[in-house]
């Protein structure tokens, strides 16, 4: 997540909360997006008119907070005037975000809100840091205020089940490569086993066939005994 700006409720007196909402990122638009006004600035503060280019981008800058809680999206921004505005995450139909040529360089964009039933876009997170990952964490809001509950991190139900689905599919391509290879293990000691059953079997033949054929004086008596027999 984006780093984000520490706001305290009670002396942001433009902020009004409920009893148990509470803030889960705040921030204004990055640094970087004064790099535009300085550009255009710069070449210009000869004749002042830079000067008044360079100071209305900061304090515009200044005097802009946005700010996602529990229950929905807060934007407030105005120099010499105040113009706060609010959206519950009940009400939000679709979200996107958008970076330009300056913004895609230095990791700020801005993120579009619309509401259901709306004209267009009803709220634009200006300029903001990561606005990727803000919209994600927008989308986990509006998700919760829909009936799928949230975790403390913001994760959904549906998100927190994907992930234990994912573990336990390596958990099972484990178990399953585990087996093959012990399986693979039996049949190379099944067929070692058969390999020297079979050795020690002509082994064993071999051996008879040699302890007949080294006592030649025992035929010729076996021989000897039938002749006598027969006469």
């Amino acid at each position: 997540m984006a780093a984000s700006s520490t706001i305290d409720p009670e002396t942001a007196d433009w902020l009004t909360l409920d009893e148990d909402e509470e803030i889960v990122w705040s921030g204004k638009p990055h640094e970087s997006s004064l790099i535009p006004a300085l550009v255009v600035g710069l070449p210009l503060s000869l004749i002042l008119i830079g000067l008044f280019i360079i100071a209305g981008a900061y304090l515009q800058r200044e005097n802009t907070q946005f700010v996602v809680t529990t229950d929905g999206l807060y934007k407030k921004r105005g120099v010499l005037s105040r113009d706060v505005q609010r959206i519950d995450f009940g009400k939000v139909q679709n979200t996107s975000y958008s970076q330009g040529f300056f913004g895609s360089r230095f990791g700020y964009g801005n993120v579009d809100i619309s509401t259901a039933g709306g004209s267009g876009i009803e709220m634009q997170f200006r300029s903001v840091p990561e606005p990727r990952e803000i919209q994600e964490l927008i989308n986990k809001r509006v998700k919760g205020s829909r009936g799928d509950p949230t975790t403390e991190s913001g994760e959904t139900k549906g998100d927190v089940l994907d992930e234990i689905l994912v573990e336990l599919r390596d958990i099972r391509a484990t178990l399953e490569a585990q087996q093959g290879a012990t399986t693979n293990t039996a049949d190379t000691m099944s067929n070692t086993g058969n390999a020297a059953d079979e050795q020690s079997a002509d082994e064993e033949t071999t051996s008879r066939s040699e302890v007949v054929s080294s006592d030649p004086r025992a035929e010729n008596a076996t021989a000897d005994q039938e002749s006598t027999d027969e006469r």
